[in-house]
């Protein structure tokens, strides 16, 4: 079977696929715990490794392609691949982080935005529509279906209030690969792309942003920002494809009851 195609999976295989992806939320909410202002962005990364390493998985992003951190921390204009290091989060911070595990053979990938402190209303909203425009998404992620009915489901909404979608940046297949077909853009036209079938298994992954949906990479070779500078917002779930309703794999439950106990 050649790596271009899409990897079909067992049942067994995606209770598999669900538990390293229920340990992506359970990393994400233990970093939920310490992430406030006056932390670096090097202890959250540390911290997640050694919560995914002591649930006998390891960290699905750590020198892949020649990455070096456990997590992509991406902060205010920064979409994607932010590394980890010395930076310190301050109150006012969009702070989105994306994780991923490696455990019995297969990746976990989710991601979540988070707001630190006092962030305006606008940037609240932001995040609040970004995620929403992602249960959209999943919405359509069922039998018979196409990819591109995912990506209009987030272009439709998230366009409504003037936001811009990138582009560049896409969904995937995950499976025993991190990235695998079908892309899965979150744009599109309703009725195009691949037809979605049972023992499909995707992450989709809006990004989402403020103002212009164009983007650019820092001389670092892995950060991904705005062209305008202007705030974005990340949030991404892996998905089964079944008949009538998606199974969602990975969850925001650990993180959003930590996020609760903090207000």
């Amino acid at each position: 079977m050649s790596k271009d195609s899409i990897q079909y999976k067992t049942e067994a295989e995606i209770e598999l696929l669900r538990e390293s992806s229920l340990l992506v939320g359970k990393t994400l909410a233990e970093v939920a715990k310490i992430l406030k202002p006056g932390v670096s962005t090097r202890a959250l990364d540390e911290l997640a490794e050694s919560f995914i390493r002591d649930n006998g998985a390891i960290p699905g992003f750590k020198g892949y392609g020649g990455f070096p951190g456990t997590l992509c921390i991406s902060i205010n204009d920064e979409v994607v691949h932010g590394i980890p290091g010395e930076r310190i989060v301050k109150d006012g911070d969009v702070v989105s982080i994306d994780c991923g595990t490696y455990k019995n053979g297969f990746y976990g990938d989710s991601a979540y935005t988070f707001a630190i402190g006092n962030v305006s209303d606008d940037i609240k909203l932001l995040l609040q529509r970004t995620k929403e425009s992602l249960y959209f998404a999943i919405e359509q992620a069922v039998v018979g279906r196409r990819v591109g009915d995912i990506g209009y489901a987030v272009q439709n909404y998230c366009e409504s209030y003037g936001y811009g979608i990138v582009r560049d940046l896409v969904g995937h297949g995950l499976g025993r690969n991190l990235h695998e077909k079908p892309e899965v853009p979150n744009f599109g036209r309703r009725g195009t792309g691949a037809k979605l079938k049972e023992g499909m298994v995707l992450a989709i992954e809006p990004m989402v942003t403020l103002g212009d949906y164009n983007i650019k990479q820092d001389t670092d070779g892995w950060t991904i920002r705005t062209i305008d500078g202007l705030p974005t917002a990340h949030f991404e779930h892996d998905i089964a494809i079944r008949k009538g309703k998606a199974d969602v794999l990975s969850t925001f439950n650990y993180i959003e009851e930590v996020l609760k106990k903090q207000q």
